[in-house]
């Protein structure tokens, strides 16, 4: 596991890095009985990635597979924290020996989800390793290296008919060269599932 180096982005895996730019697509799937996943497709149309969450009485977790099927990551919230936060394990672990990454919100009260991610090794969390910046109502988020202006990927939303009333919405995100893939799939993910799980209970706190 590494962080910005040798011209190198790398979190989850050399695999997971192009020499190219790498323009992929996001789609969120809503299954009535089962919650939701989504599914990420190259430019070519291939599946690079299948998601699923797995939501319990009091903790969620995502799975993220590979093309192989193969489970690569665990994203899972962390309850009763001051701000909200995710931690990334590696495969379908959630042992803390096997923590990548924590994602938590940059401060308690925010108009827009301001990300502040942490490799595991980042351990006083006083400077981030990366930071996401979200426009207003999330349909664009810039992803940067540490606290600097340097952006490593970047993501807009496609707002389609579909995704207002069904929920099934689309992201397009770019990825630059070199620049882990797998790992900015995964933070896309941890923001919609903070976006999603704020909505949930600004809906619930209404009724």
């Amino acid at each position: 596991m590494e962080g910005a180096n040798n011209n190198k982005t790398i979190v989850m895996g050399p695999q997971f890095c192009s020499p190219q730019p790498l323009q992929l697509s996001i789609k969120k799937k809503v299954y009535f009985l089962a919650g939701h996943g989504y599914e990420v497709k190259d430019d070519f149309g291939n599946i690079v990635f299948t998601i699923q969450s797995v939501v319990g009485l009091f903790r969620s977790k995502v799975l993220i597979f590979d093309a192989a099927d193969v489970p690569i990551l665990t994203l899972k919230r962390k309850n009763f924290t001051w701000h909200s936060t995710w931690q990334a394990f590696k495969g379908d672990s959630t042992d803390e020996k096997d923590l990548i990454f924590s994602a938590k919100t940059s401060s308690m009260f925010q108009f827009t989800t301001n990300l502040d991610i942490f490799l595991a090794n980042n351990i006083s969390e006083q400077v981030c390793d990366f930071r996401m910046k979200t426009s207003y109502m999330g349909s664009k988020c810039d992803i940067f290296a540490g606290q600097s202006s340097t952006l490593i990927a970047q993501m807009n939303k496609n707002n389609t008919a579909g995704s207002i009333f069904l929920g099934r919405d689309k992201f397009m995100v770019r990825v630059n060269p070199n620049v882990d893939h797998a790992f900015i799939v995964s933070l896309i993910v941890i923001l919609q599932e903070i976006a999603s799980s704020g909505k949930s209970s600004s809906h619930s706190s209404t009724h």
